[in-house]
Order: C-alpha cells, then sequence, then structure tokens
C-alpha cells in the first residue's frame, strides 16, 4: 500500500539502492511510476506493506517499509531484490557494486569514485573531511533523514582515511 513518505513512522525500515551511473530525465519517469506501482502492490506474507519508493538525486532507489503494521521478511524482501534486479536489466544498471563511493559535487549533481581512490581523491584536493557523501548502511527513516547525507569524516569510510 503506497503511502505517504510524510505519515510513514520514524523506526520505517529503509532499504537503499545506488546506481552506477544518473538516471535520465526519462528513466527517472518510467522508474518512478514503476517504483510507486511496487509499492502499492508490495504484500508480505499476504498482507499489504505500508511503503515508500521513490528516487533521490537521479542516483538512489530508495524503499521504506512500516513494519509496525506488517513484518518485511523473506518473500517480501525477495520481491524487492527481484525488482531491482528488473531495474538493472530494463536500464543497463548496477545497483549492487558495493564499491562505489557517491558524494555531492553540487547539490544537483552527485559524483562517485571507486573505493579503493578514497586516499586518492583526497589527496588531489577531488574531496576533503567535508565532502557530503552517502551512508547507504542506514536502515530506519530516522537515520536516513540524519545520517544518509553526512560530511565524509563522519561517514563510515573515514576509518579507511591515510593519515600523515
Amino acid at each position: 500500500m503506497l503511502t505517504p513518505y510524510h505519515i510513514l513512522p520514524p523506526t520505517s525500515k529503509v532499504w537503499i539502492y545506488q546506481a552506477n551511473r544518473s538516471f535520465t530525465q526519462e528513466e527517472v519517469w518510467e522508474i518512478s511510476d514503476i517504483l510507486e506501482n511496487f509499492v502499492d502492490q508490495w504484500k508480505s506474507h499476504q498482507r499489504e506493506v505500508a511503503g515508500y519508493g521513490s528516487l533521490y538525486h537521479r542516483r538512489f532507489v530508495v524503499l521504506m517499509a512500516d513494519e509496525n503494521t506488517c513484518d518485511v521478511s523473506g518473500c517480501s524482501i525477495d520481491s524487492s531484490v527481484k525488482l531491482i534486479r528488473e531495474l538493472e536489466q530494463a536500464y543497463d544498471l548496477n545497483f549492487f557494486d558495493r564499491m562505489k563511493v557517491c558524494y555531492k559535487i553540487t547539490d544537483a549533481l552527485i559524483g562517485s569514485f571507486p573505493f579503493p581512490k578514497l586516499n586518492e581523491m583526497l589527496e588531489t584536493g577531488k574531496i576533503n573531511d567535508e565532502t557530503i557523501v552517502f551512508n547507504n548502511l542506514v536502515s530506519t527513516k530516522t537515520e536516513f533523514e540524519t545520517n544518509w547525507e553526512i560530511p565524509l569524516k563522519d561517514s563510515p569510510f573515514a576509518k579507511f582515511i591515510k593519515t600523515v
């Protein structure tokens, strides 16, 4: 059951899928419709999932579910992963490359680089400790709102920065 974002409780479960490239405007429209239709029909153990799905920054698919009304597990999670795999195939995307770091170049422009190049990006000045990166490990709506877009120095990546 498609649920407006503002109605979902702070404890809602969050899944973030980061694409290997930005979506075109046409893809944004198409994928947004696909997500809306999926969430509207999303079920767990034959019960409707109060859920939300949207694109962020033309780069991320974000799904949320209110687990207070219906536990999302097993087949319902499998169905969401199946959807993401279908989007990969249909749009020539990769949502499962966990070795890419996305960061804000501007509010409207998102860049990415392979994780092993983290220190090189810092040394060349392309990013710094204050660069906003995306922490896709957040798991609740509250964490999404407070810890998804954070400075590099506060991110899980910070422990991999070489100090001089």
